[in-house]
């Protein structure tokens, strides 16, 4: 079965009864079961699980000991009908050592007991006291369960019957200075589970989740950490069942705190995504040299279950989440105006001149020069608006245009195209009445030679105004809006766009301005080539041609970003967009942007500067280089 390379795990907080091995065996079971009905590959529990962690001088009685090897040999035997790796934690003992183990467990088989590294020996912890360290462990084997197994201190990864590798390490091990998940994911570990207990107090949980996503990020890998819960003694500390998975330093789901309930958390995983985002980091691969692993195969003939994608995908990727809508706004202005300062110092300019349509493109890079000339101490006459009424042009963009050039006290100047042009059509012999390609791309390069010759003629430089998702799609005139002196729009998406714009009304107190700025979100994107219908309105939709930018927008991030064939990107996107457009739409648009994303390379591989806002630019000295001959074929089919 197709499962695009996700893979569903679950980090687990069962009820806990201290010292009472019969019991928690009895729920761990429980939810083992539970996990596997729902097709879950690996589950990771709690710290010391198997008897809790909290049993202090109790782990010095053979009793307990004793209790928590039976309690794995019934794990090991019940689990024998599952499919499900269960990652169980418990106390062993090797020779004259008592080790806090992970036992990993499969299908009546116990496939690899790992210890644990750092013991935290300070404040409210002395773990020293009764266990000891896998540093202090030569390889042995032993016979734990009823099995021979062998304990030792090297790095191990289990791999699954699908090729996944994961690893193991257990709550201290991931505060340490160069925790053990660094070099399991050196040596290849696509996840790592951690078994933990770790004690609530009053900030920590904030700064442990911070420590996950770091060390998630850092590694490349999913991150999935269960902490023990309710249940646990409360003589001096408390736990409060933190079940947190991370997947590339990105949250993916958490547990609720302080419940006192059971929990198991479940997820999906994407190797694929973590695997891709590896191989195109050559810092993370030359990293990987000499780090080597003992690897032990998980058991295969597992059921092959229907793959249905579970967990939220994002329908606007780069569209900031709304707790950080203001702050991911104002850091891509500063950007953008720092990029554009530098370049008019650079070339000790103290102009610049920008086509002002009254659109959406426009309107961002105009904003942009305006806080660059303040930020600069420039007057905004030093702004050169210009608008050029043509053809196509509607009543609604061109006072949009006026008025914002007027709100914000740059220069005005007016100079209709439609002259020029027409002289253009008669030079080259092309009839008015067809308006086919010539008709439109003679309009976009006419105002293009308007901007250049009046940029040289105030000793200014022309801003560009495209986007990413039009560089993406190729949706500009060669040589006419593609081209200009510094792009300030080149990396921000169109859907994007909008939000900034409706950032910027909340910083403003002029209302006008306000006003303007919301025709502007609301008006059809256009590029306004084609004359307006009978009532004056814009015919020529550019989302009614080329197909919704929400819809690509999302194929850029995932083609761009991520690297993923399209028939998980159409996979995704249907999950995704299920309440807006049904799989027949998505899938035609899909096709028109590897058409054109094909096509229109020879575009983008001649690109003016412009600064990078985000993870995904074209920049063809940059983020993208291609081939513009290159052949689609393979995409499409």
């Amino acid at each position: 079965m197709k499962d695009y390379g996700f893979v569903k795990v679950a980090a687990a907080i069962p009820s806990v009864r201290v010292a009472d091995c019969e019991y928690n065996v009895e729920q761990m079971l429980l939810m083992m079961r539970q996990a596997d009905e729902q097709g879950v590959e690996v589950m990771v529990f709690p710290e010391l699980s198997i008897t809790g962690y909290t049993c202090q001088d109790l782990f010095r009685q053979n009793v307990l000991l004793e209790q928590a090897e039976k309690g794995i040999e019934r794990i090991i035997e019940e689990s024998l009908p599952l499919d499900i790796i269960a990652i169980v934690g418990v106390p062993v003992v090797v020779g004259d050592l008592l080790l806090n183990c992970a036992a990993v467990i499969q299908r009546g088989s116990l496939l690899a007991l790992i210890p644990k590294t750092y013991l935290p020996n300070y404040s409210e912890f002395y773990e020293k006291r009764w266990f000891a360290s896998s540093q202090d462990l030569e390889a042995k084997e032993i016979v734990f369960a009823k099995t021979h197994i062998v304990v030792s201190p090297e790095p191990t990864l289990i791999r699954t019957q699908h090729g996944i590798l994961f690893g193991v390490e257990i709550c201290e091990d991931v505060w340490a200075p160069a925790p053990p998940s660094n070099y399991l994911a050196l040596a290849g570990a696509d996840i790592v589970f951690n078994l933990s207990a770790s004690d609530e107090l009053i900030g920590k949980h904030d700064y442990l989740k911070s420590l996950l996503a770091q060390q998630s990020a850092r590694t490349i890998t999913g991150y999935v950490y269960s902490g023990c819960g309710f249940g646990e003694s409360t003589q001096d500390v408390v736990y409060g069942g933190n079940a947190i998975i991370y997947e590339n330093g990105h949250l993916l789901c958490e547990a609720e705190r302080f419940s006192l309930q059971p929990q198991m958390l479940t997820t999906q995983i994407d190797v694929e995504l973590l695997r891709n985002e590896r191989r195109s980091n050559s810092t993370y691969v030359n990293a990987q040299r000499g780090h080597k692993a003992r690897i032990i195969d998980a058991l295969g003939n597992v059921r092959e279950r229907s793959f249905r994608l579970e967990r939220y995908v994002d329908p606007h990727p780069f569209i900031p989440k709304d707790e950080d809508m203001a702050r991911s706004c104002e850091e891509i202005f500063n950007i953008q105006v720092c990029g554009l300062a530098k370049r008019m110092v650079h070339t000790r300019s103290q102009k610049v001149v920008i086509g002002i349509s009254g659109g959406l493109d426009s309107t961002l890079a105009l904003m942009v020069c305006v806080r660059t000339f303040d930020k600069l101490g420039l007057d905004r006459k030093g702004i050169v608006g210009i608008t050029m009424p043509g053809f196509g042009t509607t009543d609604f963009t061109y006072h949009n245009a006026l008025a914002l050039m007027n709100l914000l006290g740059i220069t005005q100047r007016e100079i209709s195209i439609a002259k020029a042009v027409r002289q253009h059509f008669e030079d080259i012999g092309h009839d008015e009445a067809n308006h086919d390609v010539t008709y439109e791309n003679s309009q976009a390069r006419e105002r293009t030679q308007i901007l250049m010759d009046v940029a040289n003629q105030v000793g200014g430089m022309v801003i560009g105004t495209g986007d990413l998702s039009e560089l993406a799609l190729g949706w500009a005139t060669y040589n006419g809006d593609h081209m200009s002196m510094y792009g300030v729009n080149g990396s921000v998406p169109k859907t994007l766009i909008q939000h900034l714009i409706r950032y910027e009304i909340t910083r403003t107190t002029d209302r006008q301005l306000a006003e303007t700025l919301r025709n502007v979100i609301e008006t059809p994107i256009s590029p306004e080539l084609t004359p307006a219908d009978e009532n004056g309105q814009i015919k020529q939709k550019t989302e009614d041609l080329v197909g919704p930018y929400e819809l690509h927008d999302f194929f850029i991030y995932h083609f761009l970003r991520h690297g993923f064939a399209p028939d998980k990107i159409l996979a995704l996107a249907i999950h995704a967009f299920q309440s807006s457009f049904d799989e027949a739409t998505i899938r035609k648009w899909l096709q028109t942007f590897l058409r054109r994303f094909f096509a229109q390379q020879f575009k983008r591989s001649c690109l003016p500067d412009g600064p990078k806002v985000g993870s995904v630019s074209l920049s063809p000295r940059g983020d993208w280089r291609m081939p513009s001959d290159a052949c689609s074929a393979l995409w499409l089919k």
